[in-house]
């Protein structure tokens, strides 16, 4: 594995790179890291060459200022093009499936395959609402990993986490999801506590082709709730059920 980082007007994006074949990039949620894939990473890197992110202001990048949901939009889409990067298969949890949104429909060209994972986009609440339910999405979720992500948490800090949630509480991508015109795969956890399950199916339903794969008994992190579950659907999406063991 490998580490980079790329930097536009004083801002920079930190990643690391494992595998090879088509390019694979994961899109981290709030309070998260590209850490929270590592799960994920083993099955993913046999078929693609990965590239899990660092977003401003968390994990290897967190002691600069959170970005908004479009800057950072912005910054991955600026990325991929110094990357020259093409065929695209871009995943994002959370906040990070909403950041994916809006590169999927700005930079069409460069995105063949879009991965959304209990994505924030259509999210309506308050900043202190969302909080309020963080407990009970901790209790629903994978034990072993509330240890990462009250560590990132802290790390991101308070500031960071107040800008992001207040940021995408404020930005619904319900007007720019007819824009979307890559293979789109919408994955949820059945017990997703942040963002409800009907959120969900209003999302697949307002992108055009889009699939919904329910994964049961899994929160809202997913793909560390049930990664094996996880890995299939993507593998089977993108590359056909023989990639997906």
């Amino acid at each position: 594995m490998s580490s980079g980082v790329y930097e536009r007007s004083g801002v920079k994006l930190h990643y690391r790179v494992s595998g090879e074949g088509p390019p694979m990039v994961l899109v981290h949620g709030l309070s998260g890291s590209g850490r929270w894939w590592r799960r994920n990473l083993p099955a993913l890197t046999q078929h693609h060459r990965v590239y899990s992110l660092d977003l401003s202001g968390y994990g290897a990048a967190r002691r600069q200022r959170a970005l908004s949901v479009r800057e950072s939009a912005a910054l991955i889409a600026s990325w991929l093009e110094a990357e020259d990067l093409h065929n695209i298969t871009l995943i994002g949890h959370s906040m990070g499936g909403h950041i994916c949104i809006r590169v999927a429909a700005g930079y069409p060209q460069r995105i063949q395959n879009l991965v959304l994972v209990c994505a924030s986009g259509l999210l309506k609440a308050s900043a202190y609402r969302t909080a309020l339910n963080l407990p009970r999405a901790l209790i629903t979720g994978r034990k072993r990993f509330v240890p990462r992500i009250l560590t990132d948490a802290l790390l991101a800090g308070p500031l960071n986490l107040w800008r992001s949630a207040s940021d995408l509480l404020k930005d619904s991508v319900l007007d720019c999801l007819p824009q979307i015109t890559a293979r789109t795969l919408v994955v949820w956890g059945e017990r997703d506590a942040l963002v409800p399950l009907p959120l969900g199916k209003l999302l697949a339903e307002s992108i055009p082709g889009a699939h919904l794969t329910v994964i049961p008994h899994a929160g809202h992190v997913v793909m560390v709730d049930a990664p094996e579950p996880f890995n299939a659907a993507v593998l089977n999406f993108v590359d056909g059920p023989q990639a997906s063991g």
